[in-house]
């Protein structure tokens, strides 16, 4: 087991389609993945087609920000596939806040949170954060957003100027459809790198097309000054 750069995220040399993390909760898996042991350790299985979190560090992300003992705020958690990884990368002493606005969802999101000291679940509109101030930190590590709305641009930057700490980073799962589906995706890429590159005080340090892992699909990596 290698460790990817400096992530808490770990890959085998013969899994294209696999991560890894060391598994916060030993013995149990949540999503049907694969639990391995290795030097006394164990892994879950991440299957990077089914996260733009992980396809991003599958292409090569240089950084993403997410590191032990961060505060992590989860936008479109959906059943918190991905989310359950964040949560074993930050660790005992960081915390993931995961929101999602389908109820039904986040019901299946409760079971998971519940197993899983670091996580909590938040039924809110990532369209306004305002409504979920008393359930956030004023200021968190991390913002990630997977949120496959006509405006996510919009969210993103209203959540990262509402919560994100100076230095912290923003993480922009980008589906090009969802924004114009009479555009090609790279144009719609292109523009919305200019767009973050002219909002104050965010600086784009990476992006990654994240085929062939997921199709139309982006991720920005930015920096709050």
């Amino acid at each position: 087991m290698q460790q990817v750069k400096k992530f808490n995220v770990y890959e085998r040399e013969r899994d294209r389609r696999l991560l890894f993390t060391k598994n916060l909760t030993p013995g149990k898996s949540f999503f049907a993945e694969m639990l391995l042991k290795d030097r006394g350790a164990e892994y879950r299985a991440w299957d990077v087609s089914r996260s733009k979190l992980g396809a991003g560090i599958k292409k090569g992300a240089s950084q993403i920000g997410i590191k032990e003992g961060d505060a992590v705020l989860y936008l479109g958690a959906s059943h918190g596939f991905t989310p359950s990884y964040v949560s074993d990368m930050v660790g005992r002493d960081g915390f993931v806040f995961c929101l999602d606005f389908a109820p039904r969802v986040v019901r299946d999101l409760v079971f998971v949170c519940e197993e899983r000291e670091n996580m909590a679940p938040i039924l809110a509109d990532a369209n306004q954060p305002e409504s979920y101030k008393e359930l956030v930190p004023a200021e968190v590590d991390v913002v990630f957003q997977d949120v496959a709305q006509k405006n996510q641009l919009g969210i993103f930057l209203k959540n990262c100027d509402s919560y994100l700490k100076t230095g912290g980073f923003g993480l922009l799962a980008l589906k090009a459809r969802s924004v114009d589906v009479t555009k090609k995706p790279r144009e719609i890429f292109e523009r919305v790198r200019k767009e973050l590159e002219k909002h104050p005080g965010m600086t784009v340090v990476d992006y990654r097309d994240l085929y062939p892992f997921e199709k139309d699909h982006a991720l920005f990596i930015c920096k709050k000054k």
